[in-house]
């Protein structure tokens, strides 16, 4: 069964970066969408940005121009590289994918810090 593993969350100041990865293994994966969401203390989780097999990403309105998805197929890891960092964007992310119509596949999460 298919396994996705994020990493490289962390803790940054506001204006710093980071970029998380997020590596599928176990067998073939062939998902319909690829997406970064985000889950904050006492919130429910958010999708940040999403990418479908075929098609341009889309971003959520509060990280548009800041956030950058990509996606190395050959590798079956995904990228998520955040910049201009804020204290908002602290969350727990996890990489998923939509095998079908549902968010079917989940990662066990990282930890974003952005400190002001």
């Amino acid at each position: 069964q298919v396994q996705l593993a994020e990493s490289g969350g962390g803790s940054v100041q506001a204006g710093g970066s980071l970029r998380l990865s997020c590596v599928a293994s176990g067998g073939i994966f062939r998902p319909d969408i690829m997406g970064w969401h985000r889950q904050a203390p006492g919130k429910q989780r958010e999708l940040v940005a999403s990418k479908p097999i075929f098609g341009d990403a889309t971003y959520a309105d509060s990280v548009k121009g800041r956030f950058t998805f990509s996606r190395d197929i050959a590798k079956d890891t995904v990228y998520l590289q955040m910049d201009m960092m804020k204290p908002e964007d602290t969350a727990v992310y996890y990489c998923a994918a939509v095998i079908g119509s549902n968010w079917s596949i989940w990662g066990q999460g990282t930890q974003v810090t952005v400190s002001s």
